[in-house]
């Protein structure tokens, strides 16, 4: 159901969702929206934010403050409860997704940002609205930027870009001796025959087993992200990349060596960025000495050639493998709003975050001294 928080001037009016099946039939009106929104990125379309509750979401912990304008959507804030320790509104989509963000129709973010900012509060009530991995730039600061309550900005995960040029472009800007290096990596890669092909729509389904099964025989025996060894991803990415891939907002690329399927890359879009979100190798490419991640950054960056994008994330992780083509650092943000009355929530989460940050500085630092060596 929703329920309305506030009267808004004009023709906007802001609502509290928490019905799921309204949720799913926000989908048409959510995406109209999505285009509209320059800051938006692959994780706040709805086919990724709906898919995602539906493998991950809590009954009853649904809620999204919307600010409609007649029939149309001009802001979406995608939330839901946490609590009730520390109770807190967090945007949809969880660890496995890069980017947190509201929505904002470019044309009409002026009219809607106090409408939005204003029923985020009502509907925060006794809970810390607490935005975590905020790319610079996002939707959400001109949120905080209007807040009247108690609020806080700090670090959060650290994320790679490269301009969304291909991968020609891209070696060109190295010093000579790693561009060198990079297209005698490209020119191993044609002599070894690899050759790659977009996959269709129809395909996707069948696609993503093969990506996730070579995900798993890939990082078998090593550290991996647990969460994408699950059922419930696989059935929130094979929900979600469906619809995505007929929209223009993913690309999965298949990579073949003597007819057979040995690496798959799945690319999310957005209307001005483009993330290298996952993919899967099988461990006969390195052993025939093929370099992984040249082969992968030149399907992604195959996806920007157009030129609508302006922007190639390789997304969080500061890898030795991101930093070969020298991008450039973007440390996502983690935006704290709070009433008055929640704001020792506030301050408790900038206690805990500014305490667990010391002490990563503290262990990097003994680890650059050797530290634990004998």
């Amino acid at each position: 159901m929703s329920a309305a928080l506030q009267a808004c001037a004009g023709t906007l009016r802001a609502e509290l969702c928490t019905d799921e099946r309204e949720f799913t039939a926000l989908g048409p009106a959510w995406e109209r929206l999505y285009r509209r929104c320059g800051a938006a990125t692959p994780f706040q379309s709805h086919a990724w934010l709906h898919s995602w509750w539906t493998s991950y979401g809590r009954p009853g912990r649904l809620r999204l403050v919307l600010v409609r304008d007649g029939g149309e959507l001009r802001a979406v804030a995608p939330l839901m409860l946490l609590g009730p320790a520390l109770p807190r509104l967090v945007p949809l989509g969880g660890a496995i997704s890069d980017f947190g963000d509201v929505l904002l129709d470019d044309e009409h973010a002026d009219r809607a940002t106090a409408p939005l900012a204003e029923a985020l509060s009502a509907a925060a009530r006794t809970a810390l609205i607490d935005f975590r991995e905020v790319r610079p730039g996002g939707a959400i600061e001109r949120i905080y930027d209007h807040w009247r309550g108690p609020r806080r900005r700090v670090r959060d995960s650290l994320c790679m870009e490269l301009p969304a040029v291909p991968l020609e472009e891209l070696t060109a800007q190295l010093p000579v001796p790693k561009a060198r290096r990079a297209r005698a990596k490209l020119r191993k890669l044609t002599a070894l025959g690899v050759a790659d092909r977009t996959v269709s729509p129809d395909e996707v389904d069948a696609a993503l087993g093969r990506l996730l099964a070579l995900h798993r025989l890939q990082w078998q025996g090593r550290r991996v992200t647990p969460e994408h060894l699950r059922e419930r991803f696989a059935e929130h990415l094979v929900r979600a990349i469906g619809p995505m891939v007929r929209s223009g907002d993913a690309m999965i690329t298949e990579f073949l060596l003597d007819g057979e399927v040995v690496a798959v890359d799945l690319t999310l879009l957005s209307p001005h960025l483009a993330g290298c979100y996952l993919s899967g190798v099988h461990p006969v490419l390195r052993e025939r000495k093929a370099d992984i991640a040249v082969m992968l950054l030149e399907a992604c960056a195959r996806y920007t050639a157009d030129g609508e994008r302006g922007t190639l994330s390789l997304l969080r992780g500061s890898e030795p493998y991101k930093r070969q083509w020298a991008p450039e650092p973007v440390v996502n943000q983690r935006l704290l709003l709070a009433r008055r009355r929640t704001a020792p929530l506030l301050s408790a989460v900038a206690c805990e975050v500014a305490a667990r940050s010391r002490v990563r500085e503290l262990v990097l630092r003994w680890k650059e001294q050797g530290g634990g060596r004998t």
